[in-house]
Order: structure tokens, then C-alpha cells, then sequence
């Protein structure tokens, strides 16, 4: 499957913004996505998941009650909306395909990528 992020942007400390990952290719509701996000200097680190069908999000601690992931199957789009932003959420932002049905954080587990889409929140 063919992944694109897209929606990044610049935004002030509280603002909001919405990532889409487009799917093409493949049966996109055959994929569990993954969104991933990397600073400068930092390893890749997981940021937020969603089942195959919808039913089941897990998200890093530190973005619990500020993001939610979602997804459309039928427009083969998953998205992350994004409230709250802090400065510290700065990072290009990565959405990932993992076919196998077993929850996780880790990169290398994810076997799709896209390009990633660069959020930079402002103070």
C-alpha cells in the first residue's frame, strides 16, 4: 500500500491541526496505521495507532486527551487531529501500514510508509 501524509503546518502553542494518510495500492482497511513523528536529533517515536477497522486507538502518553486518530475506510484515509499543540510536538509527522493485527509501537514492525509532513508549533 501507497502512504501520503498530508495537513502539516505551522501553529501557534494551543492550536489545532488535522494530519490525513492517504492509501492507495492495496486493501487499505487490510492495515492497522500507525502515526509516528521525529525531531530534529531524536529517534522516530510513536505517537498514535488504529485497528483495522476503527474499533481500537492506543496513543503515546504524552498526547492522551490532545489527539485522536481516526479513519474513513471507504476513502482510504486516516487521520489524526491534533489539539492542543505544545511546542514540544514539533517534528515531521509519519503515518505508517502494519498488517498484522497485533497491537505496537515500534517502527521497524510497520511495513508501509509515507512521507512525512512537517508540524512546527510556535510559543
Amino acid at each position: 500500500v501507497q502512504l501520503q501524509a498530508s495537513g502539516g503546518g505551522l501553529v501557534q502553542a494551543g492550536g489545532s491541526l488535522t494530519l490525513s494518510c492517504a492509501g492507495s495500492g492495496r486493501t487499505f482497511s487490510s492495515y492497522a496505521v500507525g502515526w509516528f513523528r521525529q525531531a530534529p536529533g531524536k529517534e522516530r517515536e510513536f505517537v498514535a495507532r488504529i485497528s483495522r477497522d476503527g474499533t481500537g486507538t492506543y496513543y503515546k502518553d504524552s498526547v492522551k486527551g490532545r489527539f485522536t486518530t481516526s479513519r474513513d475506510n471507504a476513502k482510504n484515509t486516516a487521520f489524526l487531529q491534533m489539539n492542543s499543540l505544545k511546542p514540544e510536538d514539533t517534528a515531521v509527522y509519519y503515518c505508517a501500514a502494519d498488517s498484522k493485527g497485533v497491537v505496537t509501537t515500534t517502527p521497524r514492525r510497520y511495513e508501509y510508509w509515507g512521507q512525512g509532513t512537517q508540524v512546527t508549533v510556535s510559543s
